[in-house]
């Protein structure tokens, strides 16, 4: 069996679909006796509804993926080397596409039949960002093979390019910070929190730690689907074990039976043998006397 074919074909099918079809693989394989491709049909996962939602953009905008792809190789090298200028243009251009791709994936979700709520819209954000951050997941995406949303990929875009471009300036040319005019110190205190900017912050948390509680949930539900699928696969084994069984002992009391009918009949037919051969005897010695009394007879005669 062509292995990736099949799982080519098994992650372009919506979640609902998946499992039936990959356990309909697995049961063939068997059939065929083809142990290793079973093995590795049985391992595939079932993607989560936002992994499978983003798999499906990468699948039906391939143009647009491999630029979102050479986007994200372009922010990593410039979080490795802390080039400025490249976290400054590569950021800009993620979070424009990233709210772009996200609202396309929905719409081909629903394309295909599926309902589509916020909490999915921000989980497929939160996968396009772990593309962008991390490497295996950008590769399991451009395939369209991504089965869970990846970790919130934190402090990936929290140094800001200005200041990497401090950071990296030699401390004698670093500029000082420009005083604020009096007045504004009167108006608004340096130790007074900016609210607005903390309830971004809070706001951030908070949409990353309900994805992550999502993705927790999503896990969990493919762990008990998993375990409910092994579950089943035991007990089909078990049934056609015993099943097995069941023909065997019959097929044993068969051969017994038939057994002790061949011994019966050999036995009546021993029983016969001798009969005939008794009987045998006792016609030729009956014929031996008649001869004897034609002879006689015979010669009386004579």
């Amino acid at each position: 069996m062509d292995v990736e074919q099949i799982t080519e074909e098994l992650y372009g099918l919506k979640p609902g679909e998946f499992v039936a079809a990959r356990d309909a693989y697995v049961a063939e394989a068997r059939r065929a006796k083809d142990g290793v491709a079973a093995k590795e049909i049985a391992a595939l996962r079932k993607p989560a509804l936002a992994a499978w939602a983003a798999n499906r953009l990468a699948r039906e905008r391939r143009q647009e993926a491999q630029r979102f792809l050479t986007l994200g190789e372009r922010l990593r090298e410039a979080h490795r080397t802390l080039d400025a200028e490249q976290l400054r243009a590569a950021s800009r251009e993620q979070h424009r596409l990233v709210t772009a791709l996200a609202r396309t994936a929905a719409e081909l979700a629903r394309e295909a039949g599926q309902p589509v709520s916020e909490t999915l819209v921000h989980e497929v954000e939160q996968t396009l960002h772990g593309v962008l951050a991390y490497e295996d997941v950008a590769e399991l995406w451009s395939r369209g093979r991504l089965t869970k949303v990846p970790e919130a990929a934190v402090g990936f875009t929290a140094v800001a390019p200005e200041e990497t471009a401090l950071a990296q300036a030699p401390a004698g040319q670093r500029p000082e910070p420009e005083p604020k005019p009096e007045s504004e110190h009167k108006l608004k205190p340096t130790n007074e929190p900016d609210r607005e900017a903390t309830r971004r912050r809070d706001l951030e948390r908070a949409r990353a730690a309900a994805a992550e509680a999502d993705a927790e949930v999503a896990r969990r539900e493919q762990e008990l689907e998993e375990g409910q699928r092994l579950r089943q696969a035991a007990t089909t084994e078990a049934e056609e074990a015993a099943a097995e069984v069941g023909r065997l002992e019959t097929g044993l009391r068969e051969a017994r039976q038939t057994r002790l009918d061949s011994q019966r009949a050999e036995s009546t037919a021993g029983k016969a043998v001798t009969t005939a051969e008794r009987d045998l005897q006792q016609a030729r010695r009956a014929a031996e006397r008649a001869a004897r009394t034609v002879e006689r007879l015979e010669q009386g005669g004579a």
